[in-house]
């Protein structure tokens, strides 16, 4: 008995030594760590003094200190941002969708700055401001060469105070002034919703706010007692996210109540939480279809992923965009405030969807393929295998067409906006919007305003060309036989007639919405894309074949698939 006893007490006082140096270790490192807080806090306030003291030339010390933290920030990942004072609204209609104002996008167009979208039934649309409207001043204040966001600190303030905005419209000799009052702007996120194919259910969700879930539900009531709808589509592409509670309670509404639908994960262990469904959910057995693309983020990806490990969804579209870490404000000094990443977060299968790399991403912000040696494959409620690292991926792909460099040239250079607002003024209504449509005559009208205007437009292919003969010429393959190259210079030179009538399609339904939005505004711009888009007929006839969806939610993928677990279409 003595050994075995004595052999106990040395391994319980091995352990207490052991767990005492890795307390001991752990404290040294908090306190090294803390010290060197303290230290570089020092040189950086020492430093400061010490330029603006004595450097040649007067400094604005609030712009250099804003830049030094904002390259902090940077070395960081891309969602931890420092917000000073004066930006601190920005951040309230974030999280509200609220704000006080006269209720239009603005955008800064050369050295002034111009009205790009009035909401329906705000004071901008109710006074009269258009799209296109040039902002010269503010009340008493001249603007016309006024940054975009000191226009925007104008336009907003206390509802229901006063104002009078001066504008000169395109096409008129004269400046007008519009006077207006500011209301509580509150931007719905809930753009449109509607019935297809006379009994599907649909709900376009824009993003996440504190009020987002309820105006979910209200949709969804409204569809179930009136429309009589037997099954429903979530529309979350091109939504950024917002706040993740919003994202648990819209998850709430379809299945029951205590099932864990996220978990966030950081470095202080006691801020760890789980969250699941709270209350008894609206519909359980409605079959439901998600739509997401690479702008699907965040709590967007919550819904969408969570939906899909538990097996209640299918989602269809493209993979979303891989944001799986969680922010939070914490105050600062001179009520300012700093937005940290400060988890990450897991949905139900125990998955991240943060993209391995975010730090390096596709021109269009979408995220290129992982291999799936960097990734984990984790299993839905009914074992259908589903990976990690790098968005959520659909079990219906659609693959999105690129958009040519034209019409993003055409988007980009106003070429398009200004086309339009022309348009408008010629033509007080377009009719109803379930009839409209571009017609040849519109497209050729639009044509002959490029070419009038001189349109130019960038060509990548030209781009590589020209170096590709440089490089040619430099290495002697240009002396034997150039005719190949001047043959490939003739085809891609930019020719506006040839082009446009090649994207003839694709340019008219871009004209479509654009116009569309003049009249009907965002809603009607939405209802117009919707006429011919791919992901959405994919999941009505996903959702019309019960037998499809049944099969697709609860049959395992076979091993060998396991690294592709989509259905591409």
């Amino acid at each position: 008995m003595y050994r075995p006893i004595r052999k106990n007490i040395v391994c319980i006082l091995c352990l207490l030594f052991f767990m005492g140096n890795t307390v001991l270790l752990k404290a040294q490192t908090t306190n090294d760590n803390r010290f060197e807080v303290s230290k570089q806090l020092d040189i950086l306030n020492a430093l400061v003094k010490e330029v603006e003291m004595f450097y040649v030339d007067t400094l604005d010390i609030e712009k250099m200190v804003n830049r030094g933290i904002d390259a902090m920030m940077r070395g960081l990942d891309p969602y931890t941002e420092y917000i000073p004072e004066q930006n601190m609204d920005e951040l309230r209609v974030v999280t509200t969708g609220e704000y006080g104002g006269i209720g239009s996008y603005i955008r800064q167009r050369g050295e002034g700055v111009i009205i790009i979208e009035p909401f329906e039934g705000m004071p901008a649309a109710l006074a009269g401001l258009k799209a296109g409207d040039r902002i010269l001043a503010i009340d008493t204040v001249n603007v016309e060469n006024s940054a975009s966001d000191k226009v925007s600190e104008l336009l907003k303030g206390v509802p229901n105070t006063k104002m009078k905005i001066k504008i000169q419209r395109s096409g008129e000799k004269k400046p007008q002034t519009i006077e207006l009052t500011r209301k509580q702007i509150l931007v719905d996120q809930v753009t449109y919703y509607g019935v297809r194919n006379k009994d599907v259910g649909y709900i376009y969700l824009r993003g996440f706010t504190d009020k987002s879930a309820q105006e979910v539900k209200a949709a969804f009531d409204d569809l179930r007692k009136n429309h009589q709808i037997k099954s429903l589509i979530l529309d979350l592409r091109n939504n950024g996210g917002g706040l993740l509670e919003t994202a648990v309670q819209v998850v709430n509404m379809f299945v029951s109540k205590g099932k864990e639908v996220v978990s966030t994960k950081g470095k202080i262990k006691q801020w760890d939480r789980t969250y699941r469904t709270a209350s008894e959910p609206i519909d359980t057995v409605i079959p439901l279809a998600v739509l997401i693309n690479g702008a699907s983020a965040s709590a967007a990806e919550i819904v969408s992923g969570a939906l899909q490990d538990m097996d209640r969804a299918v989602l269809i579209g493209q993979r979303s965009f891989g944001k799986g870490l969680v922010q939070s404000p914490r105050e600062l000094p001179y009520n300012g405030s700093v937005k940290i990443t400060m988890s990450k977060y897991y949905i139900p299968s125990g998955r991240c969807i943060q993209q391995v790399d975010y730090s390096h991403r596709n021109s269009d912000g979408s995220v290129g393929n992982i291999p799936d040696s960097l990734t984990n494959v984790f299993y839905t409620s009914k074992g259908r295998p589903v990976r990690d690292g790098g968005g959520v991926s659909p079990e219906f792909e659609i693959e999105e067409p690129q958009t040519p460099t034209l019409m993003y040239y055409l988007m980009n250079d106003y070429m398009l906006f200004d086309f339009v607002t022309e348009y408008a003024q010629k033509h007080n209504t377009i009719g109803p919007l379930e009839d409209f449509e571009v017609t040849d005559a519109d497209f050729e009208a639009f044509k002959t305003y490029a070419k009038e205007k001189n349109f130019n437009y960038d060509r990548q292919s030209e781009k590589i060309l020209k170096n590709l003969k440089e490089v040619a010429q430099f290495e002697g393959y240009m002396d034997s036989d150039s005719t190949l190259f001047k043959e490939l210079e003739a085809k891609l030179t930019p020719d506006i007639e040839r082009d446009f009538n090649r994207f003839k399609d694709e340019i008219k339904q871009m004209m479509a919405s654009e116009i569309v939005k003049r009249y009907y505004y965002q809603k009607g711009e939405l209802i117009q894309t919707l006429k011919d888009d791919p992901v959405l007929e994919k999941a009505l006839e996903v959702l019309g074949n019960p037998e499809l969806m049944e099969r697709t939610l609860s049959t395992p993928v076979e091993e060998d698939s396991k690294s592709n677990p989509i259905g591409k279409v």
